[in-house]
């Protein structure tokens, strides 16, 4: 069997403020964790040039009719599947934002800890997606070196897709073959290797970067509201109403009326009640701002 070096990752070293950690309390457990974890915002914040890089990357890839398919394996897989998944509710997306894991669907539930060492494996998964050089692959590893992730995105470089790629190792391997590569050194785990924590958070928090900020720059906010959400059960019906009676302001009959009339598109509420037009009139101001509500409503 062959050895895989991994000895030299940060994220494998052994913390050495929690060598006794086996002897402490409930509480002074949680409470070395909140103090680790208090770290990796401040990683991020280092990080942020980079990430933005790859905001404006995706923006520009959306506009020109491409996707963006998180890829990973174990954690890393889950959050990038996790951050896909809430962007059709929240910003009535489509197939803009795919998150595919190493294993299939089923390895959201149960552990398919070989399918990450297959850089086949990998290549396969992303050709069912029929990616092209619009598509933007973000490869999410916290080693930095998964075998599945590295595979995916030479395939994804061989035909032109850009590539962005998260990992909690400086200088990962992955980041070696990126257009653009965050790498967010989070230190060593509370629980040696045990990367669902810190490095998973770290993760967390830059998918949730990338996929905020770039529907910010393609007109699904309008303020701080999120105006294009997807008002598919009774909480989200509520909060669409309520949105709309933030952005313009109107009461909540007004509210109602404006997002029945609109076929149950907040956007297209907003403008109807802020300039008094009809459905009509509203998307098509809406498509000449390329669908911010802001330069549709001068």
């Amino acid at each position: 069997m062959s050895h895989v070096k991994i000895d030299h990752l940060t994220t494998e070293k052994r913390n050495p403020l929690t060598m006794e950690l086996d002897q402490l309390s409930a509480l002074e457990v949680v409470s070395l964790m909140n103090q680790e974890d208090a770290k990796v915002a401040i990683a991020i914040h280092e990080q942020l040039p980079v990430i933005a890089k790859a905001v404006e990357l995706i923006t520009k890839q959306l506009k020109s009719g491409g996707r963006v398919i998180y890829f990973g394996a174990g954690t890393s897989g889950r959050l990038g599947v996790i951050d896909a998944s809430e962007c059709p509710p929240t910003f009535s997306t489509t197939d803009e934002f795919i998150g595919i894991i190493a294993g299939g669907d089923g390895a959201l539930r149960k552990a398919v800890e070989g399918a990450e060492d297959s850089a086949v494996l990998g290549v396969e998964d992303l050709k069912k997606l029929s990616i092209t050089k619009k598509d933007v692959i973000v490869g999410i590893a916290a080693s930095g070196r998964t075998p599945y992730v590295l595979g995916g995105l030479d395939y994804a470089k061989s035909i032109g897709a850009k590539t962005v790629t998260v990992s909690c190792n400086p200088n990962s391997d992955i980041g070696k073959v990126a257009d653009i590569a965050i790498d967010v050194e989070v230190g060593p785990e509370v629980l040696t290797g045990s990367t669902r924590l810190k490095a998973g958070t770290a993760q967390k928090m830059v998918l949730n970067m990338l996929s905020t900020a770039s529907m910010v720059g393609f007109g699904k906010v309008y303020g701080n509201l999120m105006v294009d959400v997807n008002p598919s059960n009774l909480k989200l019906i509520e909060r669409a109403k309520k949105i709309i009676m933030q952005a313009v302001p109107c009461d909540i009959d007004t509210a109602t009326r404006a997002l029945a009339d609109s076929g149950n598109k907040v956007k297209t509420a907003i403008v109807m009640v802020k300039l008094q037009c009809s459905k009509a009139e509203a998307e098509g101001k809406l498509k000449a701002a390329d669908g911010f509500i802001r330069n549709a409503v001068r």
